[in-house]
């Protein structure tokens, strides 16, 4: 595999600028409530890092696997999940951590099972939020930067499991 051509989109501290607003949102929402961030893998991995840490108020952390089946480029919307939350989630406020999102698809389909196992509350909170490619109408409630459209990698983005390290996020720009 080549190297992909890459377009500095946005950088680390433009990130940690974002992290921080949507960390001081989360806080004053959940100001003394001890809230569950359920962190879904392999992408949110940093940016959940770093949100933690930048969190006031009383936190637990858990993970989701999904593994949506289909093309490279499009899902069939069949979701599977390949690792499951380790804590009940019945009564407690929970927020469903996402590095991005896309079609929203896959992230429509776990909000739904979530919400069935009883939490008092549920949100998202994505890093990006990328609305062109939307097909279902399903929204973030934090949001850290709002995107057209492209292909995107670094900060746990990757590209076949790739590129994830890199601490800016880049546009693909070609092979």
């Amino acid at each position: 595999m080549s190297d992909p051509i890459l377009k500095l989109l946005y950088s680390r501290e433009q990130i940690a600028s974002q992290v921080h607003r949507i960390a001081a949102e989360i806080s004053h929402d959940y100001r003394d409530q001890e809230v569950l961030l359920v962190g879904v893998l392999k992408g949110s991995f940093l940016f959940i890092a770093d949100l933690v840490r930048s969190i006031t108020s009383p936190l637990v952390v858990d993970f989701v696997r999904l593994a949506s089946y289909g093309s490279e480029t499009q899902s069939s919307g069949i979701v599977e999940i390949r690792k499951d939350l380790e804590m009940p989630i019945r009564g407690r406020d929970v927020i469903i951590v996402e590095d991005i999102v896309d079609s929203g698809l896959t992230l429509e389909t776990l909000y739904h099972r979530l919400m069935q196992r009883g939490p008092r509350s549920l949100k998202i909170c994505t890093l990006i939020d990328k609305k062109a490619r939307r097909e279902v109408a399903i929204e973030p409630d934090y949001v850290g930067i709002t995107m057209d459209d492209g292909f995107i990698i670094g900060y746990g983005l990757d590209y076949d499991e790739r590129y994830r390290n890199l601490p800016d996020i880049y546009l693909v720009e070609g092979p």
